[in-house]
């Protein structure tokens, strides 16, 4: 157990919540609009075409989704991203705008083009994305790094290479956590990234994607880049993580899924916010379960995020 950590025994979650609203947390990387189709059954392959029961368009993006999770678990979020200056961008702003979030550092680029996902939900909430990453400016050197100074712990996926470098480097010189969503990405983007996390989560098919299996003996080998906790998510099957060169698991809780979408966004960011107040590891990995299975007893992505409140009593009950 590190310094400034809280023991697992006995803790008291309502007190972590009235303390919430003091852990800054700083989330880099995608905002995206998704355009989401429910169905009763996806896409089998070939050509073909199938019926939509229901459809909205929502904000998204792993980062951008990680910060509004933060805010409504009681953080204080900001979001330091990109996207262009079009009709998506501020339909982008305006959705986190209304979060409370800090979206001083969100900058929409003239010349740009945001980033645009269709998802497939299914009768089971499995679903499928089809993503337009945006087109923007790469280069980190507005970003305001001072600025690390005052915060608990930073997040970041791997759609910007760049901006996440800037960020873990300066919050590894303070001594600040550094937390991955380790999404699906090339497996240069996680070199460059890797040695510089703390807590690298990964998504199961991420991690296969990335270390050639999803089993636990590929969290080992990837604590060798200096990683402190190395996890993967598992859906129903939980989450386990190496830390310490010991393998821990968690069993998740027990749900009926109705709409998966946006549940591992809302995984990293609870999980950020909990190791930003100094939970222990596994107490920050319980509050991540809690928080991202009731997100999925619930249809909607961004909308389906839960409250404090509505986390602290699945919790309790």
């Amino acid at each position: 157990m590190t310094t400034g950590e809280i023991a697992s025994e006995g803790i008291a979650w309502s007190q972590f919540a009235a303390r919430a609203k003091g852990i800054r947390i700083i989330c880099l990387g995608l905002s995206a609009l998704d355009q989401i189709w429910q169905v009763e059954q996806p896409f089998a392959g070939g050509s073909e075409k199938i019926k939509a029961t229901e459809y909205t368009t929502a904000g998204g993006g792993m980062a951008a989704n990680a910060a509004v999770s933060v805010a409504r678990l009681g953080g204080a979020a900001a979001f330091w991203g990109r996207a262009g200056e079009d009709a998506a961008g501020h339909e982008m702003r305006t959705a986190l705008s209304r979060e409370g979030i800090d979206l001083r550092n969100f900058r929409l680029f003239p010349d740009g083009r945001s980033s645009v996902s269709g998802v497939i939900v299914d009768a089971s909430g499995e679903r499928q994305i089809v993503n337009f990453r945006g087109r923007f400016p790469t280069d980190a050197d507005w970003l305001p790094l001072d600025e690390v100074a005052d915060t608990a712990a930073v997040l970041a996926d791997p759609r910007w290479v760049e901006g996440a470098v800037a960020l873990f480097s300066k919050a590894r010189r303070l001594g600040i956590p550094t937390v991955l969503d380790a999404d699906m990405a090339d497996r240069d983007v996680f070199e460059q990234l890797l040695p510089l996390t703390d807590h690298a989560v990964f998504s199961e098919p991420a991690l296969k994607n990335y270390a050639g299996s999803a089993g636990d003996d590929s969290l080992e080998r990837i604590t060798h880049f200096g990683c402190r906790v190395v996890a993967a998510t598992r859906g129903r099957d939980g989450v386990s993580w190496y830390q310490d060169g010991t393998l821990q698991s968690r069993s998740a809780f027990p749900v009926a899924a109705i709409d998966t979408s946006g549940a591992g966004d809302v995984y990293h960011g609870a999980y950020a916010l909990a190791i930003g107040g100094g939970l222990a590891v596994r107490d920050a990995m319980t509050f991540a379960s809690a928080a991202a299975a009731l997100k999925c007893t619930r249809a909607g992505g961004r909308a389906a995020i839960p409250f404090i409140d509505d986390c602290l009593a699945f919790m309790r009950t």
